[in-house]
This record gives structure tokens, C-alpha cells and sequence, in this order.
């Protein structure tokens, strides 16, 4: 019997799952292999095959490359990670995909932020989005890089709850350009 979980705000995963999948973009902290997908360059590749919807397919593509090196790095039996979430919540999400492409003009503005992302620390640029808050970064601070540096660890169990997902997109911070290291959290689907 799989255990429930609450309702992540899929909104806010979209938003934290596209923002980190720019910034480990190759040209910014060079994570994994895609150079520029979720920026201006992509959005011209895909824009004229795609005209309403290029955004999300960009995205798309980036998510599945990133969750790919993810999983090369560090891929533990009952874990979770950023992009490879309890199944109920990647249902959910991927339900709702369908929702944003028939609004997909009202994500123009964000994905062109997301364009004009060029360096600093995920930190920064997390917070220019609104999507981390004061207790969120006293969360981030306890965590740790695991002893081979290849993984950061969350306390305690997967809540499913957005607060675990907003600390598993800022685990990504604990990582340097160039060394990726994963968070991740235990999940007890039991």
C-alpha cells in the first residue's frame, strides 16, 4: 500500500523544476549536457516548429536530460529526487502539463526571465523568482554534501509537501559549477 502524500503546489514545481534545469544548463554551472535549452537560443530552435508551445517543450526536454544525469551520479532504491518524484505526484504533474499548454501565454513572461538567467548562485536566482523564503534557506543551511560529494542529503522523510520540494531544489546550491551533487530525501512508500 503506497503511502499519500499532500498535493505539491505544481505550479511552484514547474516554476523550481525550470529554473534549475537553466541553471545547470552547460553555458551556466555546466550539470548537465544541454548548452542554452531554456535560453534565447532554444527558444528560437523550437519556436518555429512550436510556436505557442516552445516554452514546455523546451522544458520538457531539459527536465529528461537532467533527470538522466541525475540519476548517472546518484540513484538510490526509496529515494526522490527533484525530477523523479512519488509517482502520484509525477501523475499529477504530468496531468497538468496538458492545463499550462492551453495557457501556455501566460507563462511568456516567466520562460523569458528564465531566458535572461547568466551566473550568480542558484541561491539568487531562486530568490529573484519569489520561490524561496527566510525558513526555506534555514533548512538549506543545515544540509550537507555527502562524503563522496556526489549527493546532498534532506532530514527525515519526503513529506511530499512543498517545503521538501523547495529544499530539494536548493540542495542544488550545495554543488559547484561543473560538480553536480544531487539531493535527495528518503522516501518510505510503505
Amino acid at each position: 500500500m503506497t503511502r499519500t502524500i499532500p498535493t505539491t503546489d505544481l505550479e511552484t514545481l514547474l516554476r523550481l523544476r525550470v529554473v534549475v534545469a537553466r541553471y545547470g544548463e552547460m553555458d551556466l554551472a555546466g550539470w548537465w549536457n544541454t548548452k542554452g535549452q531554456l535560453g534565447k537560443l532554444g527558444a528560437i530552435a523550437l519556436k518555429r516548429g512550436f510556436p505557442r508551445t516552445h516554452y514546455f517543450g523546451q522544458a520538457r526536454s531539459v527536465f529528461a536530460v537532467a533527470a538522466k544525469r541525475c540519476e548517472e551520479i546518484f540513484e538510490v532504491p526509496g529515494t526522490v529526487t527533484l525530477w523523479r518524484l512519488p509517482e502520484t505526484t509525477e501523475e499529477e504533474f504530468d496531468a497538468r502539463w496538458e492545463h499550462w499548454l492551453d495557457h501556455a501565454s501566460e507563462w511568456s513572461d516567466f520562460f523569458e526571465r528564465v531566458q535572461r538567467i547568466e551566473s550568480g548562485d542558484l541561491i539568487s536566482v531562486l530568490k529573484s523568482f519569489d520561490l524561496v523564503q527566510a525558513a526555506d534557506l534555514d533548512r538549506y543551511a543545515k544540509l550537507r554534501r555527502s562524503a563522496e560529494g556526489r549527493a546532498v542529503p534532506l532530514p527525515g522523510l519526503f513529506s511530499g509537501g512543498a517545503d521538501d520540494v523547495t529544499l530539494l531544489a536548493l540542495g542544488f546550491a550545495r554543488g559547484e559549477p561543473g560538480a553536480l551533487a544531487v539531493p535527495y530525501a528518503r522516501w518510505d512508500a510503505a
